[in-house]
């Protein structure tokens, strides 16, 4: 009730109980409600944690929208128990007051007379089924929704996004360097490596697309044996850099043979 006027009329006969007396004030405090019974009394036993029942929204604030549940009784439906995804959306643009939503009981506090509200809760969790639907290995497609500071987060189903950090976008490119030939809307092709549902994170790799190289080089090659490449730097610590045709590696120059060195130094 927001006014007085909802449930009373100037001339109404009405019956009413003390509650207080200042004779000082000459003041008399009354009340109605408490002619009935308590409707928070109990309220636990009524409603246990996860029952879904639906009620009338009755007002919406910046941080949440109230719903009456039964008469007398509101509970606050917290701004980020009302998506699963868009947790920060103004309650505005997802219900008015007025509508009739589904809600489910999250806790009940009867001393301090409040209900947390959950509407997220009545529909299907998009983490579980995207874990449901894909396991650690799978590969996929999506479009960048956005792309960050480290790394680039493509949509997936249920409107949920996945990470690409930039370690995992190129075996052979830093990752500042290779996100740069991304851009928003590109569709990708991806890996799935993690998949979190409690902290809501899923964790994909573009470069595991590829074999690493280091492994197939090793595979590839013994220990021991000679191989050619292109020097590519040489640091104040001497040591150089060097691309073979599968990878990119780095030899401490006392460790280089001789022969080596001849081979691969620049003219």
């Amino acid at each position: 009730m927001k006014h007085p006027s909802e449930v009373l009329a100037v001339g109404d006969e009405v019956e009413a109980k003390v509650l207080k007396f200042d004779q000082e004030k000459n003041r008399v405090s009354l009340g109605l409600k408490q002619l009935g019974e308590d409707p928070w009394v109990g309220l636990s036993r009524r409603y246990p944690s996860g029952t879904r029942l639906f009620g009338k929204v009755t007002n919406l604030t910046d941080y949440g929208a109230f719903v009456e549940i039964e008469q007398g009784i509101e509970g606050l439906v917290h701004v980020s128990e009302m998506d699963w995804t868009n947790k920060n959306v103004h309650p505005s643009k997802v219900v008015q007051v007025g509508d009739e939503v589904e809600v489910m009981i999250l806790e009940i506090d009867e001393d301090r007379r409040r209900i947390s509200l959950g509407m997220k809760q009545c529909l299907a969790n998009p983490w579980n089924e995207f874990a449901d639907n894909f396991h650690k290995g799978d590969k996929l497609k999506g479009a960048i929704k956005s792309i960050t500071d480290f790394g680039v987060f493509v949509g997936l189903p249920g409107g949920i996004d996945g990470l690409v950090h930039l370690s995992d976008l190129s075996w052979n490119e830093a990752g500042e360097e290779a996100v740069r030939k991304f851009k928003k809307g590109d569709e990708v092709e991806a890996v799935v490596l993690s998949i979190d549902v409690e902290k809501e994170r899923i964790s994909l790799g573009i470069k595991q697309l590829e074999g690493d190289p280091f492994n197939n080089f090793v595979a590839m090659n013994d220990k021991g044996a000679l191989v050619k490449g292109t020097v590519k730097s040489v640091d104040a610590k001497a040591r150089l850099s060097l691309w073979t045709p599968t990878l990119k590696a780095t030899c401490a120059l006392p460790n280089c043979p001789a022969t080596a060195w001849k081979t691969l130094a620049p003219s």
